[in-house]
Formats: structure tokens, C-alpha cells, sequence
């Protein structure tokens, strides 16, 4: 090769590298990412701007290499970087952008805890300017679901600059997440004038969603989606990430023609991505085409091995009277799932609860997490981990919690209903189960045990 060659080559490449991990650092800086959720502001930073100046290059270098390959070249390179200057602040926070990047590609919590370490890093070589790394330590340990941790450096960070809509949508996301409603309610009414700022909607919409506002929150996640989709600078990979956002959103509600739609966009755009092919299993599932369920969903694993979609593929199987299979991949989500120290996932427990297997266990993390973290969803965990050992007294107890926020969601709703059933209060149940079919008219199509013949119409059904 001639030297000018090697030149362009390596010049390409680092550009290619700059791109990335500015782009990384700003969506992460401004909005950070949790668990599977992650965004980047609207294309109004200049860092941004100045990003997307190198696309040309970017797209040239890229047709060679992969996002994956470029991901994984770029975490090198910084590594190399680091390593020859351990003092760089700006190098370890570059480094955290990228872990986290490829956290939101692979799903790896390795990846979280190297971005934390990064974050902590680049803060202990420089304390002052030095924002984007306390914004990636955040985003870092939420992604971890280390609430309490999280908020802390969201707090410091909001402190350190307040001006940044996205530190105060960062913390007001932390705060919904630990349960504290009126906290995040005052945050995001604080916020209410940049509504349309994609590190703000997606966040915004939850928080609607949480109060009940389930029109409003889809709304707004279908004006984020066509804002993203409009940003000229925003990768392709995040564009499709809000297509996994509203598609997810209409699935639980059961409008399955739109979230189809709106998770194949998203499949278009990034076809390996393991959370839009994992909704893409379970809207097959919600469904009953389990052939096509059992498809997407051994795609999904085979990037990512998600302990929920492990589940689906077990019930797949089940329904497909493949018992050995079903128990195989039962068996592989236990121990991804109970065999990790901490709280587990709430879809996780739904899953153990549903099938009745691992009640206790369940039930003794769902309490322990009820001490630092109160929210709906650990509420709803804990009323039906109760309503499956019995104690249906204690279970009412925990769902008026769950309830009192004005939540939709059908799946809360059902508990309710199953755990109203159990203490013999007929009418309420059919009230609750009236609600669920108003929320989601598909939802009683699957097998449903242990719910009273209520008088419903056809067309709720």
C-alpha cells in the first residue's frame, strides 16, 4: 500500500472514530440510557452538527466494517488511548460513551460496569468541566438499575449544570423509575417547554403512561418517532430505536396492525437489533403464530441472550407441545434470571408467577426491593407473588398501591382483577376486567384461569 493510502485510511477511520464517539457522548451526556432504552437528543447541538459533518466519511469507512465492528474497533482503539495516557479525562470518557453504546447493541451489563468504571475514571483525573462524564456515570449505573447510586450522580450533575434539559429529564427519569411521582411530576412540569426535545419525550411519555394517559402518551411517542425520523443527523440505529419505543407501547395495548408496523420500520433500520426483534416474538406470541415467534425470538437470543424472550421462546414451545424444548430454554432463563444477585426483572418474576415456579423466591426479592424502590411495577410484582402464595389480603394491599397513580396498563389491571376474584369480591373483579379489555380488547383471548363469567359485550371481547 502507498504511504498516501495508508494516510486516507487511517484518517477515515479517525474520523469515523470522532463521529462515533461524539455522537455517543452526546446522546448519552443528554439523556443517558436505561436498561433497554436509549435516545438522543433532537440534532440541536452543536456537537451533533459537527458530528454529522463527517457522514460522507463515515458511510465510506463503514461499508467495509459493521456498526458491531466498528463499535468494537473504536472501544480498542480508546483502550490503546487509555492505556498510553491513564490521565486523559476526556479518553476515559470517550471510552464510557462507547461502553455504553455497545450496551445498547448487546444488552452486555459487562459493558454497563466498564462504563461506570470509565465515567469514575475521567472524574477522578478532572472534576471540574467535566459534565459528560458525571452524565455517563448516571446513565451508567442506571443502566444497572442502581437506582439510588443513579440519582445521586443525577442530582450532582444537575447541580453542576442545570441549564442542560437533558440532566434535568435524566433525574426526573431516576426519580419515576424509584417511584417518587411527585418529585418526577414537579421535574417534568419544570420541563414542559421542551416537551418536543427527544431526550425529553420518550421519558415524558412514561410518566403519562404511569398516571393513566395512555391517548397522551402515544401521542407523544408518535411525535418523537416523526421528529427523529426527521433529524437528518440522528443514526439510523437511533431512529429505530423509537420505532421500538412506540411498537412496544401499542403491543401492550394491543393494537398489534400498528405495533407491527411500526417495529418492521424499525427492523429495516437496524435488522439485528435484539429488542425490536424480541418485540417483533412476542407480538407473533400475542398472536398465536408461534412458528414466526419461535423465529424472531431465537434471533433476538442469538444476539442477546434477554431472560424474557428466553421465556417466550419456553412458552412457544409449550404451545407447540415441545415439552423438552419448552423446558430447555425454562431452564436457561432460571439461570440467567434467578441465578443474578439483586432484585429480578419485573418481567422476569411475571413470567416465574404466571407459571407458578419460583414463587417464594420471587416474592423475597420483590419485598427486599420494595425498600429503596416503590414503584408501581415492583408493586404489582409483590401483589401477585402474594395473590400466588395465598395471603389475598396482603396482595389487595400491595395493588391498591399499584392502582393508585390511575394506570392502564391491562396486565396490572388483570392481577387486580384475579386477586379481587380470590377474595370472593365477584363485582369488582368484573370491573377490573371490564378495564382491561377497555385498555387492550385482546388481551382475555389468551387462557385465562381463576377470573369470574362477567358480563361483557362482543365488542369488548
Amino acid at each position: 500500500m502507498h504511504e498516501n493510502e495508508r494516510g486516507r485510511g487511517w484518517a477515515m477511520r479517525s474520523l469515523s472514530r470522532h463521529r462515533r464517539v461524539l455522537t455517543g457522548a452526546v446522546f448519552v451526556t443528554l439523556t443517558g440510557i436505561v436498561g433497554a432504552r436509549a435516545w438522543q437528543p433532537r440534532g440541536n447541538s452543536s456537537l451533533t452538527h459537527a458530528a454529522g459533518k463527517t457522514a460522507d466519511t463515515h458511510d465510506a469507512f463503514s461499508a467495509d466494517l459493521s456498526s458491531t465492528e466498528m463499535l468494537d474497533a473504536d472501544i480498542a482503539f480508546y483502550g490503546e488511548r487509555v492505556a498510553a495516557d491513564p490521565s486523559s479525562a476526556g479518553d476515559h470518557a470517550k471510552l464510557a460513551a462507547l461502553f455504553l453504546e455497545r450496551v445498547r447493541v448487546s444488552g452486555s451489563q459487562e459493558d454497563a460496569m466498564r462504563a461506570e468504571q470509565a465515567a469514575r475514571t475521567s472524574l477522578a483525573a478532572r472534576t471540574k468541566h467535566n459534565g459528560a462524564a458525571l452524565a455517563l456515570l448516571a446513565s451508567s449505573l442506571l443502566e444497572q438499575h442502581r437506582f439510588i447510586d443513579a440519582r445521586e450522580a443525577a442530582r450532582q450533575l444537575v447541580a453542576h449544570d442545570s441549564v442542560v434539559v437533558g440532566h434535568r429529564a435524566l433525574l426526573a427519569e431516576i426519580e419515576l423509575e424509584l417511584g417518587n411521582y411527585d418529585e418526577a411530576a414537579r421535574l417534568f412540569g419544570a420541563l414542559q417547554a421542551h416537551w418536543r426535545d427527544l431526550a425529553v419525550a420518550p421519558r415524558v411519555a412514561r410518566w403519562m403512561e404511569i398516571r393513566g394517559g395512555v391517548q397522551h402518551a402515544r401521542q407523544m411517542l408518535a411525535m418523537a418517532l416523526k421528529d427523529a425520523i426527521a433529524d437528518s443527523y440522528l443514526p439510523r440505529s437511533q431512529v429505530a430505536w423509537f420505532h421500538y419505543r412506540l411498537g412496544d407501547f401499542e403491543l401492550r395495548y394491543g393494537r398489534h396492525e400498528q405495533a407491527r408496523a411500526a417495529l418492521a420500520a424499525g427492523l429495516k433500520l437496524a435488522p439485528g437489533d435484539y429488542r425490536l426483534l424480541g418485540s417483533m416474538a412476542g407480538l407473533e406470541a400475542a398472536e398465536q403464530r408461534w412458528d414466526n415467534a419461535i423465529e424472531y425470538a431465537g434471533r433476538s437470543v442469538a444476539v442477546f441472550p434477554d431472560p424474557a424472550v428466553l421465556g417466550l421462546l419456553s412458552n412457544a414451545y409449550l404451545a407447540l407441545g415441545d415439552t423438552g424444548k419448552s423446558s430447555e430454554f425454562a431452564r436457561a432463563m432460571a439461570v440467567l434470571s434467578l441465578g443474578q444477585p439483586g432484585a429480578i426483572h419485573r418481567t422476569w418474576s411475571a413470567f416465574w408467577l404466571d407459571r407458578g415456579e419460583h414463587v417464594e423466591e420471587v416474592l423475597v426479592r420483590a419485598q427486599e426491593e420494595g425498600k429503596a424502590r416503590r414503584d408501581i411495577y415492583g408493586d404489582d410484582v409483590l401483589a401477585w407473588a402474594l395473590h400466588k402464595t395465598g395471603r389475598h389480603a396482603d396482595a389487595k394491599v400491595a395493588m391498591a398501591r399499584a392502582l393508585v397513580q390511575g394506570v392502564r396498563d391491562p396486565s396490572i389491571l388483570f392481577h387486580a382483577a384475579t386477586i379481587s376474584y380470590a377474595l370472593g369480591d365477584t363485582a369488582e373483579s368484573c370491573v377490573y376486567l371490564h378495564e382491561v379489555l377497555v385498555s387492550n380488547p385482546r388481551f382475555l383471548q389468551r387462557p385465562v384461569r381463576a377470573t369470574p363469567q362477567c358480563s361483557i359485550s362482543s365488542s369488548e371481547r
